[in-house]
């Protein structure tokens, strides 16, 4: 006889349910295309010979730009789909597209060309506070996360959905907050090796996600047939 730990049995009944799915889909997508450990090198160059305290303002500001920004993209993303006659399954393949791109940059431990540039950073590190631009957008709020956004928004058939979104993008801003605000501690703590690992983890994962998303519109425009869940 086998005995099944009731553990186990609760957390597989948890991950089937659609609240637990959707939620792990949402945090996953919008936080693996902020990633703020990335975003490390870049910010410590962009802060180079500044204070703690001042730091820590321009990483809030950073985090509270990256929220404000998704968030409105989350509001108006059905109304954007209206406005310029979008079909989400034609917007699900060009954000996969756009995923796939920041992915395999990702894989190489790079940001992709799309979150940030060589320029971007020489022209931040001569300002006086960057927190909004290019940290806020777009180092973190990006053309990928904007487009993880906006499908999941196309996605939404109920309330707890859109709350749901919106928490995930609240999440990742105070996540990275914490990051960036102790960029020092963590590169200390992970090393360069270790953040360019986490980096490719996150890039294997992201395209993973943006095959589906291409699967997921080629099969809502009838290219390819529906698979029923689990097969």
């Amino acid at each position: 006889m086998i005995f099944e730990n009731p553990a186990v049995g609760v957390l597989h009944e948890l991950q089937s349910t659609p609240y637990v799915r959707f939620s792990v889909l949402a945090v996953s997508s919008i936080f693996f295309l902020v990633d703020p450990f990335a975003a490390i090198p870049s910010f410590l160059a962009i802060t180079a010979g500044v204070d703690p305290e001042r730091r820590s303002r321009m990483a809030r500001k950073g985090a509270i730009t990256c929220f404000i920004v998704l968030t409105t993209f989350a509001l108006a993303g059905r109304l954007i789909f209206k406005m310029f006659g979008i079909t989400l399954p034609a917007f699900e393949v060009a954000g996969g597209l756009i995923l796939l791109l920041i992915g395999l940059d990702m894989l190489e431990a790079k940001r992709s060309p799309t979150q940030e540039t060589s320029s971007d950073a020489e022209e931040a590190s001569s300002k006086e506070d960057a927190g909004i631009v290019p940290l806020g957008i777009p180092m973190l709020a990006g053309p990928g996360a904007i487009s993880s956004v906006m499908v999941l928004v196309g996605q939404v058939n109920s309330l707890w959905q859109m709350a749901a979104i919106i928490g995930c993008i609240a999440f990742t801003a105070l996540v990275s907050y914490w990051v960036l605000a102790g960029a020092g501690r963590v590169r200390k703590l992970l090393g360069d090796t270790g953040i360019r690992i986490l980096v490719r983890i996150m890039g294997l994962l992201l395209v993973a996600l943006a095959m589906q998303f291409f699967v997921n519109g080629l099969t809502d425009l009838g290219v390819i047939a529906h698979q029923p869940p689990g097969q």
